[in-house]
């Protein structure tokens, strides 16, 4: 038994709280090496009296679940109710060569009786606070969210139009190009996104700046006049809320425009102005183009977004800047009754500040929705006082890796999903934002090549997920684009040009996704086949009421399974995405193609 690789850390995605009764454990082991793993676990003040006279530890034994394997590990699982709200517990596991060990909170011990006997060598949870809890919003976990970029969407109100706005569509979009897109062309489609199915709509920041993306905000209290105004906004959250549809904005916090009053009074002022703390400040000059304060090179003399001087940092420690931008995020939810803040460049902001905005966002609406941009690991802010949720990239690019790259194998997939799922606890991975694209990558389709086949079957795979999945604009209809600012394009509402039969998919995936929206939140991810020669996926959903097959053919030929090899009997299986009779020995998947099954339980 190697045990170097064995792993648990109490308060932790290892050892949470699920809901007010509910802990969830879980161990890590070296792959392949553990054959048992069983959860010793009980109340730490619970002794009674035995036959020998004295007293004992009352302890229950439940042989933990195998959940997950990775490329180096297997992950066990067990889910207990402490009747007191107090926990404690160690595991007894055994070897492949047959060896027995006790694994607690004090490390390694013989499993014996004297072992078993000492509450110090025991993990301890002490109790199941309800304010310790992770919690989100529960209607995101049955949303499905629709990113738009405000410039791109509709022009709704063409007198509003920058002077120099481009006639709708006509060209690939440039870095400065503007084509009008507004508030009133996203009110003016609303019956047409809720007819696609979307319930959730993310804006890009719609605040007023010079640039068509808006990450360079300079006055956070009004919308961009190019855009409309308050009362346009206010009629567009109230459209959308008619139409069952949450409105979430952008958040800039990380930085702010050059253009705003704080920053013009420090490139006036100097070390004499008032905003100066306001930002981080290396030595004055600011002004671009002095004191080595170039865009794009190292050299500044402040710190910015990256190295463009257009977006000075704000110091988001500094006690008035915490209030300004704690003013505007609790303004737009009293005022105009936004569903949630998408946060910019959100690992770049101090915790401290986070676990204020938290507070603040949430005492002016207890069911608004957090959600960080963040490309990596994220498990700091998703502890419960900072995010709800993370835009999902290494999910997404694990997806892109396998069905579009082709760079991946069927079992890497595998792995590297479990590895993602496990990292997390299960009440974070029930409301992680998952994409496939976004305005800052590029388009889902450009990646495949113009493969819509390879597209169709990421996406699917993407909605059969834990999370809560995310469409670009446009990709419905088949809108396609390299790197920023292609991915930018204008929507195409000429329906002789848009791809109908990508729109009538996107329908029928929604459909299908709210449908089984209990399963595909809270149902068991479990692995039947990944088969890398025949480039074949296959795993269940298993619900309390409904248990969904699901299998992807990644590669140009037709591929049999037989049900056997499954796990599964043909005649409890009937066909959940085509519904169409299903074969009786194999499960036939053509070229790139997939199969959705529903087993009866």
């Amino acid at each position: 038994m190697e045990l170097a690789g064995i792993f648990h850390q109490p308060f932790s995605a290892d050892a949470y709280i699920y809901d007010k009764k509910t802990m969830h454990l879980k161990l890590r082991t070296k792959k392949g090496d553990i054959q048992k793993a069983v959860l010793i676990w009980g109340d730490p003040y619970l002794f009674k009296k035995k036959e020998d006279g004295e007293y004992h530890w009352e302890s229950e034994r439940l042989e933990m679940k195998k959940k997950a394997e990775t490329e180096a590990h297997d992950v066990w699982f067990a889910e207990v109710c402490p009747p007191h709200r107090r926990l404690q517990y160690a595991f007894i596991l055994t070897g492949t060569d047959g060896s027995d060990i006790f694994y607690g909170g004090r490390g390694f011990y013989p499993v014996n009786e004297d072992t078993l006997r000492v509450p110090d060598y025991y993990f301890k949870f002490p109790f199941m606070h309800e304010t310790d809890m992770f919690k989100a919003p529960d209607w995101v976990k049955s949303t499905i969210w629709y990113q738009i970029f405000p410039e791109r969407f509709a022009n709704g109100n063409p007198a509003i139009s920058p002077e120099n706005a481009l006639p709708w569509g006509s060209k690939d979009p440039g870095v400065d190009d503007f084509f009008g897109g507004d508030l009133e062309g996203i009110i003016g489609h609303l019956d047409y996104l809720a007819d696609l199915g979307i319930n959730g709509i993310y804006l890009t920041p719609i605040f007023e700046a010079p640039s068509n993306h808006k990450y360079d905000t300079f006055d956070y209290f009004t919308i961009d006049p190019h855009f409309g105004d308050k009362e346009t906004f206010r009629k567009l959250v109230e459209e959308a809320h008619k139409r069952g549809i949450r409105i979430m904005l952008d958040a800039v916090f990380n930085h702010i425009g050059k253009n705003s009053k704080q920053w013009q009074d420090v490139l006036e002022n100097g070390e004499k102005s008032r905003y100066k703390d306001w930002f981080h400040i290396h030595s004055f000059p600011v002004r671009e183009g002095e004191n080595g304060n170039i865009d794009g090179h190292d050299t500044l003399s402040f710190d910015t977004f990256a190295f463009t001087t257009s977006m000075p940092k704000l110091n988001t420690a500094n006690p008035e800047v915490q209030q300004h931008l704690l003013d505007i995020a609790t303004y737009w939810i009293r005022e105009f009754d936004i569903d949630g803040w998408r946060l910019d460049v959100a690992n770049e902001v101090d915790h401290a500040f986070w676990k204020k905005f938290h507070q603040a966002v949430v005492s002016e609406k207890p069911d608004v929705f957090i959600l960080g941009e963040i490309w990596h690991d994220a498990w700091p802010w998703l502890l419960g006082d900072e995010f709800h949720s993370v835009m999902n990239y290494p999910f997404t690019q694990t997806i892109i890796e396998y069905f579009v790259d082709e760079k991946i194998s069927a079992e890497k997939l595998m792995h590297s999903l479990n590895q993602q799922f496990m990292h997390y606890t299960q009440s974070n991975n029930e409301v992680l934002f998952n994409m496939l694209d976004s305005h800052d990558t590029p388009r889902i389709l450009t990646k495949a090549g113009g493969d819509k086949q390879k597209v169709k079957l990421a996406l699917a795979f993407t909605f059969a997920h834990t999370g809560s999945p995310c469409i670009y604009y446009g990709t419905e209809v088949g809108i396609d684009g390299a790197g920023d600012p292609l991915c930018r394009k204008c929507m195409v509402w000429d329906e002789d040009k848009q791809d109908r039969d990508m729109l009538a998919f996107m329908k029928k995936l929604i459909r299908f996704r709210k449908d089984h929206q209990q399963t595909l939140t809270y149902g068991d991810l479990v692995w039947l086949k990944t088969d890398n020669e025949k480039q074949v996926v296959s795993f269940l959903r298993k619900g309390e009421k409904c248990t969904l097959l699901f299998a992807f053919n990644r590669s140009d030929q037709e591929q049999a399974i037989p049900w056997s090899e499954l796990d599964v009997k043909p005649d409890t299986v009937k066909d959940a995405w085509e519904n169409k009779p299903v074969p009786n020995k194999t499960l036939v998947l053509p070229p790139m193609d997939f199969a959705i099954l529903e087993i009866t339980n």
